[in-house]
């Protein structure tokens, strides 16, 4: 327990000091960990592990996901001012039709072109998964997200996030990656 306090200490002075760069950095890790977790826990691959899926998901994480999402809650403070029940609840519905839908749309189509699927693949894998993994975004992230955007500073946001995100990529993972 201590050694998790010590981490979490460190975590949030990083946050403070190097905002980007922790936030790329904590969300490359926990996508590529949530990929891990989604190769053993759910996929049960064991020693068959995907050890250049969990290269190309953690790159997804440094690359696009850490930096789009650090963006866009500088651009959500900006378009929402103040605090209370009322921004949280606004940028909450913000955040839910216009990130979460884009973020999914991307996600989906990035992992598609990192596995060399042609464009009817891409297609055909965003009209099979696209509704059913919103479904379950609209299950999870809109109360993580209310709670997120009415009790915890801007600057602790990706903590939350990030916690909440390392079974939201687990469940990325797997479905981006089935059959």
């Amino acid at each position: 327990m201590k050694a998790a306090r010590t981490f979490y200490r460190f975590y949030v002075s990083s946050m403070n000091t190097r905002p980007w760069q922790t936030t790329i950095i904590s969300t490359g890790v926990l996508v590529g960990a949530g990929d891990v977790i989604a190769q053993q826990a759910v996929e049960r691959k064991g020693l068959k592990h995907d050890v250049l899926r969990t290269v190309k998901m953690t790159g997804m994480g440094l690359c696009i996901i850490g930096p789009g999402l650090r963006t866009w809650y500088i651009i959500l403070e900006k378009l929402v001012k103040g605090a209370g029940k009322t921004v949280a609840l606004k940028k909450m519905l913000l955040d839910q039709t216009v990130w979460a839908p884009s973020f999914l749309a991307m996600f989906l189509s990035a992992v598609s072109v990192l596995n060399g699927k042609s464009k009817d693949e891409i297609i055909m894998k965003f009209q099979n998964e696209y509704i059913d993994m919103m479904k379950v975004n609209y299950m999870i992230w809109p109360a993580v997200q209310l709670l997120n955007f009415y009790f915890v500073p801007m600057q602790h946001r990706v903590v939350v996030v990030n916690f909440v995100a390392l079974f939201w990529n687990t469940y990325l993972a797997f479905v981006s990656h089935r059959h």
